[in-house]
């Protein structure tokens, strides 16, 4: 049944469908399989809801829609491959029906939430490259454009398309089984060291898929938290969708400490959406921001899973960036921060991961305790990073390390320069309005 059409603004429907679409996905490939072509189907039914919708108004489960358009785009489709006559067969007695409907409220977790979760993994096969791995989950999970991945990975989008296309074929030839996977105490939180007598390849390949797993989501939250495009400096809801997820994998894995460290990083910093921009959508900085908005709660949930996991677990990358969210969120204000602690923390994280981004923000907390100076050194380094060539992170950066040494015009030619990298509209404004104030 359908209700009267929604009166609501077109970009809320957008963002229902961006939510809607890995859960519909990943119920199809439950089903069927066949991720290819039930991704296929799956864009045909959101194409179908764009049409349909503004005119007929919105469906009272718009999910348990989704799903049987796009199961009949998919059925169709077998039923006109000669090779897949038996699959037909079979899909042809599994038209979805009331098991796809939301359970009322208390009732527990709807499937889609499981197989959202199971679709995150499946595309975390071993049978994929990492690179592949990665940039699937993105386009299936996340609802992630090509270029949106591309940027988020600091690759060619040429290329990025490429590895796509060959993991949804490796994933079509493996006809690998959809779901999670063993875990629980006998699996060792997915390679973990792993139980006794456990098999040390299965081990390893748990291992990679985790790390893959908390990745893409660790992805999926910064592209929420900091659009890389578009005229909103955040999308909330695909932040809100990497914590749902990356507290699912919580719940699997508790005594992980890499996915409590990745749960609080996201709570610590998701704690300050509120207060990052004005009422306008114009960017406020971090150290101009009124903390008396931020989320308490979160960043009193954040804290303590960070601390459980940095007392009883090996330390990781994840738990280092969530103590580094940690003690800005804990400052009173923005003199209060303790960089030298920041600065201690960068230092484990670049032996661990000396990765650009990282080694990025260790500049600044180097700037911080020894001066921007000593800090400039360390970006002239970063120059020669292909990954962060044509980058505006590296030159916004270096325009704030100039405007704090007191080189005014080189800082505003920065700034000008990094405004005109970013394909995000916030960011650009924030940036020109840098450089012209440095012009007075």
């Amino acid at each position: 049944m359908l209700t009267t059409p929604d009166p609501g603004p077109a970009p809320a429907g957008e963002d229902l469908l961006r939510r809607l679409a890995p859960q519909v996905l990943g119920a199809l490939v439950r089903r069927y399989g066949h991720f290819d072509a039930a991704e296929d189907a799956v864009q045909e039914a959101l194409l179908a809801a764009t049409r349909q919708w503004p005119e007929e108004g919105r469906p009272a489960n718009p999910r348990g829609w989704l799903i049987r358009v796009a199961s009949r785009r998919l059925t169709d489709q077998l039923r006109s491959e000669e090779a897949r006559r038996r699959r037909e067969e079979t899909a042809a007695a599994l038209t979805p029906r009331d098991e796809f409907v939301a359970p009322p409220p208390g009732e527990g977790r709807g499937p889609a939430e499981d197989d959202t979760l199971a679709l995150l993994f499946l595309c975390c096969r071993a049978e994929l490259a990492p690179a592949g791995r990665i940039a699937l989950t993105l386009r299936a999970v996340g609802g992630l454009t090509t270029a949106e991945i591309a940027r988020a990975l600091l690759v060619p989008e040429a290329t990025m398309a490429q590895r796509i296309s060959r993991a949804k074929r490796r994933i079509k030839a493996s006809e690998a089984p959809f779901g999670i996977g063993p875990v629980g105490p006998d699996s060792r939180s997915y390679g973990s060291e792993g139980s006794e007598g456990s098999d040390p390849e299965q081990a390893r390949d748990h291992a990679e898929r985790l790390s893959d797993v908390l990745h893409v989501l660790y992805l999926i939250f910064n592209e929420g938290y900091t659009a890389t495009s578009g005229g909103d400096l955040q999308r909330a809801d695909l932040a809100s969708e990497a914590i749902r997820l990356t507290r699912a994998v919580h719940a699997l894995l508790p005594t992980d400490g890499e996915v409590a460290g990745l749960l609080a990083l996201m709570l610590l910093t998701d704690a300050r959406r509120a207060a990052r921009t004005a009422p306008d959508g114009s960017l406020i900085p971090l150290a101009e921001q009124d903390r008396t908005r931020w989320d308490r709660a979160a960043i009193t949930e954040g804290v303590a899973l960070v601390t459980d996991a940095l007392t009883r677990t090996p330390l990781g990358p994840y738990q280092l960036r969530a103590a580094i969210a940690a003690v800005h969120d804990e400052a009173a204000s923005d003199q209060d921060t303790d960089w030298v602690e920041i600065l201690a923390l960068y230092e484990l994280l670049i032996r661990l991961v000396p990765g650009p981004v990282e080694r990025l923000g260790h500049a600044v907390a180097v700037a911080m305790v020894h001066g921007p100076r000593r800090a400039l050194a360390l970006l002239a380094r970063l120059d020669e990073d292909e990954r962060l060539a044509g980058h505006h992170r590296l030159e916004a950066v270096r325009a704030h390390l100039l405007e704090m040494a007191g080189d005014r015009p080189a800082a505003r030619a920065a700034y000008a320069k990094a405004a005109g990298l970013t394909l995000s509209l916030p960011e650009r404004r924030y940036l020109r309005f840098r450089a012209a104030r440095l012009a007075q």
